[in-house]
């Protein structure tokens, strides 16, 4: 469990290095996810090195939410004020996500079927 962690961890400065080399365009975090991400496709990261520590916090990840739900509550007189251009923005993303998803789907369809990989 420590050594998940501390693979976890290591991989979280890592990308918060990287970050600030990039000046924040992109968070640490994220960029420390997609780095953990590929050290454990192309094998330099065994994934039972991190696997227990992966389980215990994905079944506490309630407890990530906290912060920003007290966020929420912190400036809910902000958001209160922009509560129209909020949801037109999440209705918009998850409008153009749904569509992107579909067509990157259908086209993936098309190409296994056209390849003769009919299942």
């Amino acid at each position: 469990m420590i050594k998940g962690s501390f693979f976890i961890l290591l991989f979280y400065f890592l990308g918060e290095i990287v970050s600030k080399l990039i000046h924040g365009f992109i968070p640490g975090s994220v960029i420390g996810m997609i780095l953990l991400f590929l050290a454990l496709f192309f094998k330099v990261l065994n994934p039972e090195n991190v696997k227990d520590v992966s389980i215990t916090i994905t079944k506490n990840m309630a407890v990530f939410f906290v912060p920003a739900g007290v966020g929420l509550m912190v400036y809910a007189d902000l958001f209160s004020k922009s509560l129209v251009t909020i949801f037109a923005a999440i209705g918009i993303s998850t409008i153009l996500t749904i569509s992107v998803v579909a067509l990157t789907q259908e086209r993936f369809e098309k190409r296994r079927t056209k390849g003769g990989k009919q299942a």
